[in-house]
């Protein structure tokens, strides 16, 4: 695996792991919000063959803090 998929694959998987972590009783909120905004910015750049040709990362639907 290229460096690159495997930083990718292993933030997503951190990413995915934090929001289990986060549905747990007795979860440590304060943690995950800490947290999950560095991990999310950290994502690097998708690697190429992840999305379609033809996806366009602007063109979704308007997020409730855009507007």
């Amino acid at each position: 695996m290229c460096p690159d998929c495997e930083d990718f694959a292993r933030t997503v998987l951190l990413l995915g792991q934090l929001a289990l972590c986060a549905d747990m009783a007795g979860a440590d909120l304060d943690f995950v919000e800490a947290v999950s905004p560095s991990l999310a910015v950290s994502l690097p750049e998708p690697p190429p063959g992840t999305f379609p040709d033809d996806h366009d990362p602007d063109g979704g639907p308007t997020c409730l803090g855009d507007v």
